[in-house]
């Protein structure tokens, strides 16, 4: 097996703080910093939130261009993704910085539970976000924290409303949704293969399933996820350094496997993105 494996880095997410994790990077500029390190250990893509100075989750477009502009600058070629999750803002506010044109944004598709409450992803919602990225060409990388959410994104790519290629990413181990568990992983892997084998497809775990699903993806052909805002930790009684550690271990297990890194170049072309600019 020698495809490429595309590392995504998810740099800050919406939920864990300093307090969780000193090496959570919260302004604009630490983002940079630490995208910048977790490109030099592998990463090809970068998933973005960004945060108010409390450290809270926020949608506000002008952060979101300032950090564009800082990694297309230091970390030039990066894949740009911007996230449109529920925690960062309500309604058409989730999709605010989408005419910015990053490369991808993350797209969920259906609800579902979280630890205290529901995910909600309403259908007008999900087809003004999906209406919004491919109006400015940004490809979709859909999360799916359910089986329901796979199917509905195969359904969506093949009415031609999804932009791009169909991308879809496993999340395992969120609380009250989807566990992290080898049958399923291996039944969603066998339905993209089945019902959707143009498209590509990524893993992530949360919490300390994401090394075990970091292995499971990479040993099966995928892509995989990695980072600080899934996972604060190395292991239990360790914190991470940076997210450049965790990139810098999926990257072993690539090389356990025999599976070359991709770089952006090359995760540009697996995926059908334009060249950089």
């Amino acid at each position: 097996m020698n495809k490429p494996c595309i590392l995504c880095c998810a740099i800050t997410g919406s939920v864990p703080t300093k307090a969780d994790n000193p090496a959570v990077p919260t302004t604009i500029s630490e983002q940079i910093e630490s995208s910048h390190a977790a490109v030099e250990a592998g990463a090809s893509i970068i998933h973005a939130h960004v945060r108010n100075d409390d450290e809270t989750p926020s949608s506000d477009p002008e952060k979101f261009a300032l950090l564009k502009e800082g990694l297309e600058k230091h970390c030039p070629g990066v894949i740009i993704q911007f996230s449109t999750g529920g925690r960062s803002g309500a309604g058409k506010t989730r999709g605010g910085m989408l005419s910015l044109a990053p490369d991808m944004a993350s797209l969920s598709v259906g609800s579902n539970n979280f630890p205290s409450r529901v995910y909600e992803n309403p259908p007008d919602l999900v087809d003004w976000l999906a209406s919004e990225m491919r109006a400015h060409k940004v490809m979709p990388e859909v999360e799916a924290f359910d089986l329901s959410h796979i199917l509905q994104a195969i359904r969506l790519h093949e009415n031609d409303r999804l932009y791009g290629k169909l991308y879809v990413q496993f999340v395992l181990g969120v609380k009250n949704a989807m566990p992290v568990d080898r049958a399923v992983f291996d039944f969603y892997v066998q339905l993209m293969r089945d019902r959707a084998p143009d498209g590509e497809w990524c893993a992530a775990g949360i919490g300390a399933g994401q090394m075990i699903v970091n292995e499971w993806a990479i040993a099966a052909g995928g892509h995989t996820r990695a980072g600080l805002e899934d996972n604060v930790r190395l292991d239990r009684n360790t914190l991470a350094p940076s997210n450049a550690a965790l990139i810098a271990r999926a990257a072993e297990l690539c090389e356990k496997y025999e599976r070359p890194v991709a770089t952006p170049a090359q995760a540009r072309g697996i995926l059908g993105l334009r060249p950089a600019a």
